[in-house]
């Protein structure tokens, strides 16, 4: 067993986005470690085919369909979450969505999709996270920003509109969780080869991008570090990829 897999066994950890690129590859790693998985995500066929996998290896997995949007929902995650687990050792944001488009031809729905999904719903999930790990002092919340909550890229004014607003969010986040013992870790990725760009019509080569295991590892460095050296952000770019 490795190092990490020794630190994060029997932890509670809930994956948001967990049948994604990312959220997936990483269930699966902390499935084989011995951890209690909360899985998060709209796709109900997907989520459920997801869980029984890992079932199927002897994992522990908590499958509840979330529209991360409706804060209901998210406060029904965490409900049912606590109810089977009693509670939550760290949270990892790894849903989102993407639209790619000339700023010209973006409409406003467009920009209301992009906050709703990348804005309101880790802010949704973020709160009812820190809820919960306040009164034990501990507890640790994982985002997956990507690299353009950072800098910004021709035709992504609506994407990254989204993802600047969630590191400021996430790092004025960060400074209150410090009171209640909960680090906050943000992640900072180039371009993933994942199913988010199966239906974006920006020209791309996938064989030069980061791969979902890459990311996968860089969140499980972060989980298993040190509660005295947990870091804050975590920045990681592949060769260039993009053909505009």
């Amino acid at each position: 067993m490795q190092d990490w897999q020794s630190k994060l066994k029997g932890k509670v950890i809930v994956i948001v986005g967990g049948t994604g690129g990312i959220g997936a590859t990483l269930a699966r790693k902390l499935a084989a470690a011995g951890t209690s998985l909360v899985l998060a995500a709209r796709g109900t066929e997907q989520l459920a085919a997801l869980a029984a996998e890992l079932r199927g290896t002897g994992a522990t997995v908590l499958a509840v369909p979330t529209d991360i949007t409706d804060a209901a929902q998210v406060a029904n995650l965490f409900t049912q979450a606590i109810a089977q687990f009693g509670q939550i050792d760290a949270l990892v944001n790894a849903a989102g969505a993407g639209i790619l488009k000339q700023f010209n031809k973006l409409t406003e729905a467009d920009l209301d999709q992009m906050l709703a999904v990348n804005l309101k719903g880790s802010f949704h999930t973020c709160q009812a996270a820190i809820e919960v790990m306040k009164d034990r002092k501990m507890g640790h919340i994982c985002n997956v920003i990507g690299i353009l909550g950072k800098h910004s890229m021709a035709m992504g004014a609506a994407y990254c509109a989204s993802k600047f607003a969630l590191t400021g969010l996430s790092k004025c986040m960060a400074d209150e969780a410090r009171r209640y013992g909960i680090k906050v870790t943000l992640f900072y990725f180039g371009g993933i080869d994942s199913p988010f760009w199966d239906n974006v019509s920006l020209k791309v080569d996938r064989t030069k991008m980061l791969s979902t295991e890459t990311a996968a590892d860089a969140i499980l460095f972060a989980l298993s570090a040190e509660p005295q050296a947990i870091p804050m952000e975590i920045n990681i770019q592949p060769e260039s990829h993009l053909f505009f």
